[in-house]
């Protein structure tokens, strides 16, 4: 699947406050479901060719939000060039590992799942799982999950970031039949679903 890489919005020191307390909601829940050490999200700056992190739930949280480093590198670029998500038991073997970089990172995993952030066909970040229990990367419900909560932090990063420069409205977030709204109202029930709530 080819997807086209774009900027989602301008890296800035100070993220907006609506946006950086949706990601850390999906990163927080993403580690919690997957039993995991750690989880981050990273946006795209294709300007820059970077990935960004933007919001991280344990191992490193309180100093990697807003670090950079190259998008061609690691699995997260692989994941972020190709669309496609990834689930990696031992990255000890992984030739796609960039040791280099979880090193300067100041944690290395060793287990790995990481989803594309897709809006549209296009590619706005990664989501990534670190060092997941064994059974919440046993198969493919799991990385599918994982996908689901990808795609519906893209949807809610479009509807935030679409939406922010207009006064609140009687209904924040657009109107209630917006095709975004409507979507990410889509995603969370499939998510309550997989869930089995």
């Amino acid at each position: 699947m080819a997807q086209t890489i774009a900027p989602v919005v301008p890296a800035a020191p100070r993220p907006d406050p609506g946006v950086a307390e949706l990601l850390q909601s999906v990163v927080d829940t993403a580690r919690a479901i997957f039993g995991a050490q750690a989880s981050s999200i990273m946006l795209l700056d294709a300007a820059a060719d970077e990935l960004i992190f933007e919001a991280v739930s344990g191992q490193g949280q309180e100093f990697l939000v807003g670090r950079r480093f190259p998008a061609g590198r690691g699995i997260a670029g692989w994941v972020a060039a190709s669309g496609e998500p990834m689930v990696v038991d031992d990255l000890h073997d992984s030739v796609s590992f960039d040791r280099d970089i979880a090193e300067s990172t100041g944690y290395v995993p060793n287990a790995l799942m990481a989803a594309p952030l897709i809006r549209r066909d296009r590619v706005l970040g990664v989501l990534e799982v670190l060092d997941p229990s064994a059974q919440a990367r046993s198969g493919l419900p799991e990385l599918d999950l994982l996908g689901l909560f990808a795609r519906q932090a893209a949807v809610a990063l479009h509807v935030l970031t679409a939406y922010a420069p207009r006064p609140a409205p009687e209904a924040p977030g657009g109107a209630p039949d917006d095709p975004s709204r409507i979507e990410l109202l889509r995603l969370l029930s499939e998510a309550r679903r997989l869930l089995g709530e």
